[in-house]
């Protein structure tokens, strides 16, 4: 698909993930004025980072976690959790390195993971790709204002990496009806990362107990998914390795407590968010001694070769 570098016109066109891209035409007589590329990268308050739309076998780190990432300035922000998306540093979220944007390309600071750059292309009035040619992968990225920037989506879109975000969660509170089940004896459930199979553990250690010296006593895979007409409803199934699975519907409460109903006992259970881990790059957290540090957002569509031309090779 023809696209071209940093080119004017920039009506908001504000469909979110979005994976259709429009062509961008050239009058040769009357070409438009052409934008900078820090005007470009300013354009919009907010980046959200496409990652289902990835082409190409790479990964940059920075951009595998984040949700939005912004240009502030020489400041690069990014919302890189659910926790707080929308109120954490203003809507930008937290600063996680610096950027240098000259002619077509965007250099990255990252505070850990180091150096790195881009060529950026226009793509349509809101939406640039991020060339990386040293992985020879391609980000996409669409642009918001940040009060036209749908959090409540995001959020309850990427439920299973908002589970992540605790070192554990623990049960708080259990009603008073409901028939007995196996997964009354279960006290604290907590949820990693594993690429494509994500795995939760659970333990039944006493409440009050700090997560990193909890006993886990069962492990196996989870899923979180849609309940139809009802965007704020989460289906939960836990995937024991010893007993029948446990499903559940999962409700948010706030940013740290759920609530987990067992359709077949009737028991509505409460668990509440211990540990809240920050994260400033794939795979490590800002406080390195969490032990469920491994998160980044997962590509699901099948990945392709790039054919975007190197121009630096």
């Amino acid at each position: 698909m023809k696209t071209l570098k940093l080119l004017s016109g920039f009506a908001l066109i504000a469909t979110l993930f979005t994976s259709c891209y429009t062509e961008v035409a050239v009058d040769n007589y009357n070409d438009p004025i052409p934008l900078s590329i820090n005007q470009v990268l300013n354009s919009h308050e907010l980046w959200y980072v496409a990652v289902e739309e990835t082409i190409g076998y790479g990964e940059s780190p920075f951009l595998q976690i984040a949700f939005t990432v912004s240009f502030r300035n020489g400041t690069l922000y990014a919302n890189n959790n659910l926790v707080g998306i929308g109120s954490q540093g203003n809507g930008f979220g937290i600063p996680i390195g610096y950027y240098n944007a000259y002619d077509n390309i965007l250099d990255i600071d990252h505070d850990i993971d180091g150096y790195d750059s881009f060529d950026v292309y226009q793509i349509d009035n809101n939406t640039i790709e991020l060339y990386n040619p040293f992985n020879d992968t391609s980000y996409f990225l669409h642009g918001y204002q940040r009060n036209n920037f749908d959090y409540d989506y995001v959020f309850y879109d990427n439920i299973q990496y908002f589970l992540q975000e605790y070192e554990a969660w623990e049960k708080t509170y259990t009603s008073n009806y409901g028939a007995l089940n196996e997964f009354d004896n279960e006290n604290y459930l907590q949820f990693l990362t594993g690429g494509n199979d994500d795995t939760f553990r659970s333990s039944q250690d006493p409440n009050g107990i700090d997560p990193n010296n909890l006993y886990w006593d069962y492990s196996g895979f989870y899923n979180v998914g849609n309940v139809s007409g009802n965007m704020y409803l989460k289906t939960l199934v836990l995937d024991y390795d010893y007993f029948d699975n446990e499903q559940f519907e999962l409700s948010i409460v706030n940013d740290q407590r759920i609530e987990l109903f067992h359709p077949s006992s009737g028991t509505l259970y409460e668990f509440t968010g211990r540990g809240y881990i920050q994260y400033l790059k794939q795979g490590k957290s800002i406080d390195t001694s969490k032990t469920s540090g491994l998160k980044k957002r997962v590509q699901h569509t099948k990945k392709q070769d790039n054919t975007r031309e190197n121009s630096r090779a």
